[in-house]
């Protein structure tokens, strides 16, 4: 296999959805795991870490190298997801967010220890250095069971044909971000997103541009109050850049440092909105819309701006310029 596939490689993505499929029996159910969607090509004992926007992350993971030895049918490719497991039992991607972005390998290796990920693995690609991308995902999966990949820092979760309910149930009782229903007849469809995925979540997620800051008060003044949010409205000729709302809450003392220091370079004079937003205060500091930020929230309002946000983490591993309204 030339490693230029791989490199050219982008996952499958999955439509949100508000509700389980109605042909239950078609589809297979895996949980959907709070963290970073990631390739892993496996080629003579060597392993390469992409991201979902194909950048190379193999140096920020090094406790996932050693699944290199693990595999006698390489050359391979799987697909899964870097997590970051809380004291509770549970992932956790404000915890993950200590481990993304670092460049230092000093940090790296020191938050190794201290925020261990573990890469979930849900589909296999290639193997033997050829391509089962054409395969029905029932197929692949069962390969990908036959290989037997469970370690320290991996694993290979389960998933469930039909019984959508149940597993869906059991991700709320656990307090998991919610499930992905993949039709089992699927073709694997790499940088596409189609029906044949669906995620459903319990929690409404939404990821957006930070498009500034207004100056926080009282406790948090000289930080950063709330920030400002926006998404792409692609339905127009040219794409629009629309206001979500302000979002104040979910912010560790870390991550409004953190926040501060990746914002100031990117200071604007003037609003990046297509439209000004109304009743934004006149201290507000515009940015560059190039920060993409996760949010957890209630509903969208009739004016098209989030409900109760609140700030999840940052995602690194997103493209801004496709940023839309997707729930």
């Amino acid at each position: 296999m030339k490693p230029f596939k791989f490199s050219q490689l982008k996952p499958m993505l999955a439509t949100p959805s508000s509700q389980l499929p109605n042909n239950d029996a078609e589809f297979g159910y895996e949980i959907k795991w709070d963290g970073l969607r990631a390739l892993i090509l496996i080629d003579n004992s060597l392993l390469t870490i992409h991201s979902r926007h194909l950048k190379d992350i193999t140096s920020h993971y090094p406790e996932l190298l050693p699944l290199a030895g693990c595999v006698s049918s390489a050359p391979v490719i799987l697909d899964g997801e870097i997590v970051c497991i809380g004291p509770d039992g549970r992932p956790s991607f404000s915890r993950l967010q200590n481990r993304m972005g670092i460049t230092s390998l000093k940090q790296i290796e020191q938050r190794k220890d201290q925020y261990p990920v573990t890469y979930m693995i849900f589909d296999l690609l290639f193997i033997n250095g050829s391509s089962i991308l054409h395969l029905p995902y029932s197929e692949r999966r069962s390969r990908l069971e036959n290989l037997s990949l469970s370690g320290p820092s991996w694993q290979t979760p389960s998933f469930k044909a039909g019984h959508g309910q149940e597993v869906w149930q059991a991700s709320r009782q656990l307090g998991l971000e919610g499930i992905i229903a993949k039709r089992l007849a699927s073709t694997y469809q790499p940088g596409k997103r189609t029906g044949d995925w669906q995620k459903i979540k319990n929690q409404k997620r939404q990821e957006l541009l930070i498009c500034g800051w207004t100056p926080g008060q009282g406790a948090r003044s000289g930080q950063i109050g709330a920030l400002i949010t926006g998404y792409y409205d692609r339905t127009a000729a040219t794409p629009q850049l629309l206001y979500a709302g302000k979002v104040g809450t979910g912010f560790s003392r870390q991550t409004l440092k953190q926040l501060a220091d990746l914002l100031q370079p990117l200071v604007r004079c003037s609003s990046p909105f297509s439209q000004m937003p109304q009743l934004l205060p006149k201290d507000t500091i515009f940015v560059e819309p190039r920060l993409i930020g996760e949010f957890e929230f209630t509903e969208w309002t009739p004016s098209h701006t989030l409900r109760h946000p609140v700030f999840k983490g940052l995602r690194f591993d997103k493209d801004p310029q496709i940023v839309v309204k997707e729930t």
